[in-house]
């Protein structure tokens, strides 16, 4: 039996533009080829946000490349994709993304040990810019911190 190749799709710009106050994980409705093309890591979630219509959670923005050996049938790659949670969890992140200031993005999607598409979705309030600043002052700290802690127990 082959291992299967991890699929860790990101949306690095999420945590660069947004300070992430909440996570959950979130199923996928799929159609046709695109878990084929997930599968093969042909999927990117730059600018990817969730929003409510009708009380469903709905995501816009995913792009799941065509699949290469798919026909006619093959799918629409960057159409609108349902987000499965449970109701309470529905009610909680629908209460709270009315807010002022916050919103709900997709962080990362990636495939569960029985191979379904996951999506870590967040609630998310926006950064200014020299909030983006000194996130990148704070990373670059911890970075030179992390290596001068390497090299000293060396």
């Amino acid at each position: 039996m082959s291992e299967q190749k991890k699929i860790n799709i990101r949306n690095k710009r999420a945590t660069f533009d947004y300070e992430i106050l909440e996570e959950w994980v979130a199923g996928v409705v799929l159609v046709g080829t695109e878990i084929k093309s997930v599968r093969q890591g042909k999927a990117s979630m730059t600018d990817s946000f969730c929003y409510f219509d009708k009380g469903e959670l709905w995501i816009k923005g995913v792009n799941i490349a065509e699949y290469a050996w798919g026909t006619c049938n093959n799918h629409v790659p960057r159409r609108d994709r349902k987000l499965l949670l449970t109701g309470k969890e529905l009610d909680k992140l629908q209460r709270s993304s009315q807010d002022k200031g916050l919103t709900i993005v997709g962080l990362r999607m990636f495939l569960n040990e029985r191979g379904l598409a996951k999506i870590v979705i967040g609630l998310a309030r926006g950064r200014k810019s020299y909030d983006k600043r000194e996130y990148l002052k704070e990373n670059d700290a911890k970075r030179e911190m992390d290596k001068a802690m390497k090299s000293h127990y060396r």
